[in-house]
């Protein structure tokens, strides 16, 4: 038996689809420490993981992107996010292998001192991605405006002309603050990263909880970034008691749970579909009240009188209410898109930004749903969408059987205990070079 030990960011966006693979780690026997968001704390307990809360300065550090007037202006905010969460992370995680003696790592990728801590540290250690990583590959756009994919030498054109405007934009704004915190938390051991690819490479081992047809091939990313596919969780409560008295198909509303004021996806929702012959039920998980100087994220009771064909939650387990659904309608965050794909559910995803864009792509290229533009969002189009999403259930389906081809958490275990029979750097007896994905 091995003791694992792992970090996520302070997000259930990335603590959720970590559990699956926690689970399965601990079912096979080995011993699960988990530090993560203090509210899950109960559930992951019950579930027979050591569970105990990240740093509480890093709950404090939240999104302020969706302030931003611009992509570049938000991909600033959430770098800025980031570093300033990684001055605690890093610490975090230290403390936390001096405390578990951990014999394996298992890393957020968003947790930027916590990764920087693992590579620093020498023992075996793999980071988890529960989206689409920002790693360069041949045949796919640059990541982050959300193009679509161009086969052809077109297309190779097109991405040839574009991936130095965005990808220097974004290495600019990224690379100091990411070689500060290498820097800074190594103690000046790490070198600098040259650029964002090698960064999010350091890991021996990245799982990416994705797979194909919703991702893009990728053979050149090589053997060291693994896709499992989605993995869903959700806390082990009852299903709600209003869920038995639907009669009518389920439209599904998410919003982002790290507060981005998405909440115009709901209103206009509720406009667009309140004489649909469907029931409507919205999530805000978001809903609370921001630090000082932010919005206020809107709550359950914010928006008025609803349709008779509405229901508004601040959180409800997605799994059984999609379950019965028809059609979902994201933000376009890659947990909420995931969960509705793996059971087949089409989409509607309207982004609004972060990583969202890319989701929309992708959910457009796999045929599994359809995007609509934020600017465009109004009653109408959405219903309209809607309809049109009624028509992509074949492409969810297929999209839904890549997913569980891949493997999915025993997958994930698999590769881990690959890992963990590796020698290391630490280990006096082996030469062996963790080295770069």
């Amino acid at each position: 038996m091995s003791t694992v030990l792992a970090y996520t960011s302070p997000a259930i966006g990335h603590l959720f689809p970590m559990v699956p693979l926690l689970l399965e780690l601990k079912a096979r026997g080995h011993d699960i420490h988990v530090r993560t968001i203090p509210q899950q704390l109960p559930a992951l307990r019950s579930a027979g993981l050591r569970a105990e809360s990240v740093d509480p300065r890093l709950l404090e550090i939240r999104h302020r992107d969706y302030l931003a007037k611009s992509i570049k202006d938000g991909l600033a905010a959430s770098t800025e996010t980031f570093t300033a969460r990684a001055r605690f992370d890093g610490p975090d995680l230290r403390r936390a292998i001096g405390e578990v003696s951990p014999d394996l790592l298992l890393v957020d990728i968003n947790a930027w001192g916590a990764r920087i801590v693992a590579e620093d540290i020498g023992l075996p250690w793999a980071s988890f991605c529960p989206y689409t990583p920002p790693l360069t590959s041949r045949g796919t756009p640059p990541f982050g405006p959300g193009l679509d994919p161009m086969p052809g030498p077109l297309g190779r054109l097109r991405d040839a002309l574009i991936r130095p405007l965005v990808t220097g934009a974004v290495e600019k704004l990224m690379m100091p603050g990411i070689n500060r915190a290498r820097a800074g938390i190594s103690g000046g051991k790490l070198p600098p990263s040259r650029n964002v690819d090698e960064f999010f490479s350091t890991a021996p081992l990245l799982l990416v909880s994705s797979a194909e047809p919703f991702e893009y091939p990728h053979p050149d990313w090589g053997p060291g970034v693994r896709m499992i596919g989605a993995l869903s969780w959700d806390p082990p409560l009852p299903p709600p008691d209003w869920l038995e008295t639907v009669r009518e198909p389920i439209i599904l509303v998410t919003t982002s749970s790290e507060y981005q004021a998405d909440e115009d996806l709901v209103r206009t929702a509720l406009q667009g579909l309140a004489n649909e012959p469907f029931t409507v039920v919205a999530t805000l998980p978001a809903a609370v009240t921001g630090q000082e100087g932010d919005q206020r994220a809107a709550g359950p009771g914010d928006f008025g009188p609803l349709p008779a064909n509405a229901r508004l939650e601040r959180f409800v387990p997605h799994g059984e209410v999609l379950e019965r659904a028809a059609v979902a309608i994201t933000h376009g965050g890659m947990g909420a898109t995931q969960k509705a794909l793996s059971k087949g559910v089409p989409v509607v995803v309207v982004p609004f930004g972060r990583d969202q864009h890319e989701v929309a792509a992708r959910v457009v290229a796999a045929g599994a749903g359809v995007r609509l533009s934020r600017k465009k969002l109004t009653p109408e189009k959405l219903r309209a969408a809607v309809h049109e999403a009624l028509t992509k259930k074949e492409g969810a389906r297929r999209v839904a059987v890549g997913y569980a081809a891949a493997g999915g958490a025993a997958a994930g275990a698999d590769a881990l205990e690959e890992l963990l029979r590796i020698p290391h750097p630490t280990d006096p007896s082996s030469s062996h070079d963790a080295g770069q994905i």
